[in-house]
C-alpha cells in the first residue's frame, strides 16, 4: 500500500488557485471539497472549454479570436486559438499590482535585484537597440549565457519584437554550441564576459569569438556583464559590443509589444543529442505561455507576490519555465554557479533569506544533499516555503522521505515530469492532493496521459509506455529544418497511431499518480522481462558507500545481461562484501531477475549537461557501437572508463 507523506489541510486546499478555478467553472468541487481527479477527467473530455477557461482564469493578455480550438482525430492537426494573437513578453511584463522582483545570486556571493519597472525599462532599451540593428519578427537570437538578470532581459526583448530565442549554458563549449546554433543560424548572439563555477572563473568571450568565426549568420555579439560592472567587449572579436554600449542612447519606458499568431515561434529548444545532432524543437508563443500559466497557477499554486527559484542552467527547459512565472505576478530568484559552494546549504539558505514560497531543483541535487547529510531544517524554518519541486530524473522513494525529514514536513513535494519536448509537464503537482512516497502526484490538467502496453492498450497498476492521447497547446509546432515534419512525426507518433509516445517507462497507480522507472529506450530486457533502470538504482543508492549507479544491458549470446556500474564515495574501496550487499539489496527490493550479472566500480559516470546519466551512450560503448555526439556530455572523458573493461570481454 502506498505510504502517504503529506496532505493539505481542508483550509489550505480551499485557499488554492485550483480550488478557485474549480468554483469558477463549476467542475471538480462539491460542498467545498475538491476532487482533482474529477477536474482532470473534465479537462481531457472537454479540451476546448478547459483551455478557454485557463486563458480567462490565468489572465492571459491578448486577442483570443473567434475560435478556441480546431479539433481533429489526428493530434498533429489540432489547433488551439487559431485566430489568437498575443505576445509572450507583454504577458510577463504586464502590471500585476504587486512589486514583482528579479533577484540574482552568484556563486561568489554577488546579489543583484531589479524591480518590475526596472525590468520593463531595460527590456524596452534593449528592444530598441535590437530593432535598430535590424532584428525583427521571426529572426533568430541566441545566447551562450549564464543565469543572469541580463539573460532574462535579452529573452524578453527578443520576444517583445516577435523574434525567436534559444540559449545554451556557457559550459557547452564551441563544439556543443555549434551542434545547436549551427542548425538555426542566429543573427544576434549574446554571451557573458565569463562565469563562476566551483570557485573558478571561466572566460566566455574567446569561445563566442570562435563561434562567430564559424557561423557567418552572426552579425553582432552583445556581451553581458556577469558581475554587473564594466567589461572589455573587444575580446569577443570585431563583432563584440558591451551591453551598456549596445543600449546606450536608447530610453527605457515600456516595450512596444508585437503580438504574434498563437503558433508563431517563440523558443527553439534542443534535445540532449546523445545519439546524434540535437533536435531543434520549435515551441510557440501561445502554447508555451498557456501551458506555463496553467502549470504555475493551477498545478503549483503560484500566486501574485509569491517567490520562486528553480535551480537550472539556461540550457534546460526549466529555466524557460521559471521565467514564465513572471506572467503570474511572481518574483523569481536566479542562482548561477555550483549549488555546493561553499557547502551543501547554499541553496536552502537562499530559500530562507529570500523567503521563497516555491523551490525546485533536479532529483540528483536532492540525492546529493541526502548523501552529504544536508539537513536544512536544522539551519532555518523555511517558513514561507509551500512547495518543493523536483525533476530531471525520477526522485527516489528515499528522496521523498529525505525531503520531508530534512527540509520541511508541511510542504507539497511535487515530483514533476515532461520535458524539453513539450516545454512543460505531463504529470506533477496538485496542491489539493496527497503526496505518496515515490509517486508523481497526478496527471496534469488537459493532458490525457495514459499508460500503454506494447499493443497500445491502456493499463493500470503495471508498467508500460507513457503516452498522451490528447492534443495540448505546448506540443511543438515542429522541428527546425524538417520539411514535411517527418522527423517530428517519427520522434513522437511512430509507435502508436495519433498518440504522443513520450518514451518513459511508468506505472499508473491506484492513487492516480505515476511511478517512473526510467526511459523506455533504456529499459533492460534479460530473459525477455522488461526492467526499468530506476528499479535497480533505488536499492543500490541506499547503500552508504555508493554515490550513484548506472545500469545497462550487454549483449550476451542471444540474450541480454545486466551490467551495473557503481561510483563510490571518496575513500571507499570496492570489495566482495560490498558486491554481495549490493546484490542482496537489489534482490530484496526488486526480484532475482533484477540482480546484475556483473557489478563494476568506475571513477565517474557520464552525464548530459542537464545532469541526466546517459545509459544509452554507455551501452553503445560497452557493446562496441559508436557514440555519435560527445559534445552533448558534460564529462565526455568519462565514457573512456567503460571501454575495453577486462571482465566484460568475451572469452
Amino acid at each position: 500500500m502506498a505510504k502517504k507523506l503529506w496532505e493539505p489541510s481542508p483550509e489550505r486546499a480551499r485557499a488554492t488557485l485550483i480550488a478557485e478555478f474549480m468554483e469558477t467553472i463549476g467542475q471538480g468541487i462539491a460542498g467545498g471539497k475538491t476532487d482533482y481527479d474529477a477536474l482532470w477527467q473534465y479537462s481531457v473530455d472537454n479540451s476546448s472549454d478547459f483551455w478557454s477557461s485557463v486563458w480567462d482564469f490565468c489572465g492571459v493578455v491578448g486577442e483570443r479570436g473567434g475560435r478556441d480550438m480546431i479539433a481533429a482525430d489526428n493530434l498533429l492537426d489540432a489547433r488551439f486559438f487559431p485566430d489568437g494573437k498575443l505576445n509572450y513578453a507583454e504577458n510577463l511584463l504586464q502590471f500585476r499590482g504587486c512589486d514583482t522582483e528579479l533577484v540574482f545570486h552568484g556563486e561568489g556571493g554577488i546579489r543583484r535585484s531589479l524591480k518590475r519597472d526596472e525590468l520593463r525599462g531595460k527590456a524596452a532599451q534593449l528592444q530598441k537597440a535590437m530593432r535598430s540593428d535590424g532584428i525583427g519578427a521571426g529572426d533568430m537570437v541566441s545566447g551562450i549565457v549564464p543565469n543572469l538578470p541580463e539573460t532574462v532581459i535579452a529573452t524578453l526583448a527578443t520576444a517583445s519584437i516577435g523574434a525567436v530565442w534559444s540559449s545554451c549554458s556557457p559550459d557547452f563549449g564551441v563544439g556543443g554550441v555549434l551542434d545547436r546554433f549551427g542548425q538555426i543560424e542566429p543573427n544576434l548572439l549574446f554571451c557573458s564576459d565569463g562565469y563562476d563555477y566551483g570557485g573558478k572563473w571561466f572566460d566566455s568571450m574567446a569561445e563566442a569569438r570562435k563561434l562567430a568565426e564559424k557561423m557567418p549568420s552572426i552579425k553582432r555579439i552583445v556581451v553581458l556583464p556577469y558581475s554587473g560592472g564594466e567589461i572589455d567587449a573587444t575580446r569577443a572579436g570585431k563583432l563584440g559590443v558591451s551591453l551598456d554600449d549596445y543600449v546606450g542612447g536608447y530610453e527605457g519606458g515600456t516595450p512596444d509589444f508585437e503580438r504574434m499568431n498563437f503558433r508563431s515561434p517563440l523558443f527553439v529548444m534542443f534535445s540532449s543529442g546523445t545519439t546524434g545532432l540535437p533536435k531543434c524543437i520549435v515551441h510557440s508563443v501561445g502554447g508555451t505561455l498557456l501551458q506555463h500559466v496553467k502549470e504555475h497557477q493551477l498545478q503549483c499554486d503560484l500566486k501574485p507576490g509569491d517567490r520562486l527559484m528553480y535551480f537550472s542552467t539556461t540550457g534546460w527547459m526549466m529555466w524557460n519555465w521559471m521565467i514564465s512565472a513572471l506572467a503570474s505576478g511572481v518574483s523569481i530568484v536566479l542562482y548561477d554557479g555550483s549549488p555546493f559552494r561553499p557547502d551543501g546549504y547554499r541553496l536552502s539558505e537562499i530559500a530562507e533569506t529570500e523567503r521563497l514560497t516555491h523551490f525546485g531543483a533536479s532529483a540528483k541535487y536532492f540525492d546529493s544533499c541526502a548523501k552529504a547529510g544536508v539537513r536544512p531544517c536544522e539551519r532555518g524554518e523555511l517558513a514561507d516555503l509551500r512547495t518543493i519541486l523536483s525533476t530531471g530524473s525520477p526522485l527516489s522513494p528515499e528522496g521523498f522521505e529525505y525531503v520531508y525529514e530534512c527540509w520541511k514536513k508541511d510542504v507539497c513535494l511535487s515530483s514533476i515530469a515532461g520535458g524539453t519536448d513539450i516545454i512543460g509537464c505531463f504529470v506533477g503537482g496538485s496542491p489539493v492532493s496527497p503526496v505518496f512516497r515515490g509517486q508523481c502526484q497526478k496527471r496534469h490538467l488537459g493532458m490525457n496521459v495514459q499508460v500503454f502496453d506494447e499493443d497500445g492498450r491502456a493499463v493500470e497498476g503495471r508498467q508500460g509506455e507513457l503516452v498522451c492521447a490528447s492534443a495540448h497547446p505546448s506540443m511543438p509546432t515542429g522541428f527546425f529544418n524538417d520539411p514535411g515534419g517527418k522527423k517530428y512525426r517519427d520522434a513522437y507518433f511512430s509507435k502508436f497511431e495519433s498518440v504522443w509516445h513520450h518514451g518513459d517507462w511508468v506505472e499508473l497507480t491506484a492513487e492516480r499518480g505515476l511511478i517512473f522507472y526510467g526511459r523506455s529506450d533504456a529499459t533492460l530486457n534479460p530473459g525477455g522481462v522488461r526492467i526499468g533502470t530506476a528499479e535497480i538504482y533505488r536499492p543500490v543508492e541506499r547503500i552508504e558507500e555508493v554515490l550513484e549507479a548506472l545500469a545497462i544491458g550487454r549483449r550476451s549470446g542471444h540474450d541480454t545481461e545486466i551490467v551495473l556500474f557503481v561510483k563510490l564515495r571518496d575513500g571507499e574501496i570496492y570489495s566482495e562484501d560490498l558486491e554481495l550487499r549490493i546484490k542482496s539489496e537489489i534482490r530484496a527490493a526488486a526480484s532475482p531477475r533484477h540482480v546484475p550479472a556483473k557489478i563494476i566500480p568506475v571513477a565517474d559516470i557520464p552525464r548530459t549537461r542537464s545532469g541526466k546519466i546517459v545509459e544509452l551512450a554507455v551501452a553503445n560503448v560497452v557493446n562496441g557501437l559508436p557514440v555519435k555526439n560527445l559534445h552533448a556530455l558534460a564529462n565526455p572523458d568519462a565514457l573512456e572508463l567503460f571501454r575495453n573493461i577486462p571482465n566484460l570481454q568475451e572469452s
